[in-house]
C-alpha cells in the first residue's frame, strides 16, 4: 500500500475575562519524523505575535515551540497547519517461536537500553499512570502465564474496548485510572492511561502517543471541518518487534491513518499547549481539530 497524504490543521484558543499581562507557553504541534511518516511542510500561528519563540527537542525527541507573549492581551490562538505522509507502518515479524509476555519483561529488565527510547523507563510508574493494584488484577486474564506477548497485549487492547464506554465529558485529565476503572467509562486518554498502567503493573515497557486519526463522514455526507479531534493510543514494546502501536478506543493497531505528534510516558508529558500566565482570570478553551487526505 502506498503512503497517504493529509493536511492537519489545529486551532487552540483562549478567551480570558480579565487582561493577561504575560504569557509563557510550551507547545508541542510539530508531529514527528518517523521512517513511516514524512512531515511535508509545517507552519505555527501566533495571535497575538509572540514577543519571543524558538524551537527546543525534549528528552523524549519531540519538538516543543517555546513563546513568550509580553503585552496585555485577551485572547491566544495558536494555529498549527502542517501537510503529512504516512505509509504503513512495518509488518510484525510472524516468528516461529512464541515470544511469552514474561520473556519480554524479564529481557527488558536484563537490557535496559535496548533501543533510544529505554523501554525500562517506559515500565515504571509516573503521575498520572501510578502503579494500581486494580489495574493489575484487570490485566490478568489477558497475561496468563505462558502466553504470547503479541497475542496477550491484543486482548487486553479488545477487553478494554469491549468492557469501557466512550463517554466525552464522562471524565477530565485529572480523572484516575481507578476511577476509570470503577466507572467504565471514559475518552481516549483514559483508556490509553488504562493499558499503561495494566502493561507497566506486569513489567512490560509501554509508552502514550498522541495524535491525530482520519475519521470518515457517513456514507453520502460531505466532511466537516474542525469536528475531530486529537487521538491518544498506546506502544508497547518486545525486542523482537520494537515499538508496536495499540489502539484500545477503537481495538486495532495503528495504520496508516494514525499520525504521530508527540509521545511520552503520559498525557502531561505530550499536552499539546500549556503554560502560565499572569492575570487572565477566568478562562474558556477551544480546540478545533481537522485531518482531510490530500
Amino acid at each position: 500500500m502506498s503512503a497517504e497524504r493529509y493536511t492537519v490543521e489545529h486551532d487552540t484558543s483562549y478567551a480570558y475575562t480579565a487582561p493577561v499581562s504575560q504569557s509563557w507557553q510550551l507547545a508541542r504541534l510539530t508531529p514527528r519524523s518517523l521512517p513511516w511518516q514524512k512531515l511535508l511542510s509545517h507552519s505555527l500561528q501566533i495571535d497575538p505575535q509572540s514577543d519571543e519563540q524558538h524551537d527546543a527537542v525534549d528528552s523524549f525527541g519531540n519538538t516543543v515551540t517555546h513563546f513568550g507573549l509580553h503585552g496585555a492581551h485577551r485572547v491566544l490562538r495558536v494555529r498549527m497547519h502542517c501537510t503529512v505522509e504516512v505509509a504503513p507502518r512495518p509488518l510484525l515479524i510472524d516468528a516461529a517461536e512464541a515470544q511469552t509476555w514474561e520473556s519480554v519483561r524479564d529481557a527488558v529488565r536484563l537490557g535496559p537500553s535496548l533501543d533510544d527510547m529505554n523501554p525500562a523507563r517506559m515500565s515504571e510508574p509516573t503521575p498520572l499512570v501510578p502503579l494500581s493494584d486494580a489495574a493489575q488484577a484487570y490485566a490478568v486474564p489477558s497475561l496468563r502465564p505462558g502466553r504470547d506477548w503479541l497475542e496477550a497485549v491484543s486482548e487486553l487492547m479488545h477487553r478494554i474496548h469491549v468492557d469501557f464506554e466512550f463517554e466525552p465529558g464522562a471524565t477530565t485529565v485529572s480523572t484516575s485510572v481507578d476511577e476509570v476503572l470503577a466507572k467504565r467509562h471514559g475518552v481516549c486518554q483514559d483508556f490509553a492511561h488504562l493499558m499503561l498502567a495494566c502493561l507497566r503493573t506486569h513489567g512490560l515497557p509501554a509508552r502514550y502517543v498522541s495524535g491525530y486519526l482520519l475519521t470518515e463522514p457517513p456514507p453520502g455526507q460531505p466532511r466537516l471541518m474542525g469536528v475531530d479531534a486529537s487521538h491518544a493510543w498506546v506502544a508497547v514494546f518486545s525486542p523482537r518487534h520494537g515499538w508496536v502501536e495499540f489502539d484500545p478506543t477503537n481495538d486495532q493497531l495503528a495504520d496508516h491513518r494514525y499520525i504521530t505528534l508527540a509521545w511520552g510516558a503520559d498525557f502531561a508529558d505530550v499536552v499539546p499547549l500549556r503554560g502560565v500566565i499572569l492575570g487572565g482570570g477566568a478562562q474558556e478553551m477551544k480546540v478545533c481539530v481537522s485531518v482531510v487526505p490530500s
